[in-house]
């Protein structure tokens, strides 16, 4: 499998897991993560609420955790799909 088809499906994953849409005023349509990623950046915002940590580590970190999911998620399925063809 290529790296594009592996990117591709890693993305349609990605699409899957956010079909969720709430109807926000003034914003719009908006996707809602899935419960255990909305659980995640709950906790980061109110720790950075409760001045745990500071607000732009807290922006770091989520955006870190964010793009960490992309590309994992691809990398899983990839490795998930060669597991099941060997």
């Amino acid at each position: 499998m290529s790296t594009i088809t592996r990117d591709l499906s890693g993305a349609r994953e990605t699409v899957r897991a956010y079909t969720r849409r709430v109807e926000v005023p003034m914003l719009g349509e908006v996707a809602v993560p899935p419960p255990d990623k909305l659980a995640y950046y709950a906790g980061v915002g109110l720790l950075a609420a409760l001045q745990v940590i500071e607000w732009p580590l807290a922006l770091v970190v989520t955006a870190g955790h964010l793009l960490a999911d992309q590309h994992l998620s691809g990398l899983a399925k990839g490795l998930g799909e060669a597991l099941e063809s060997a």
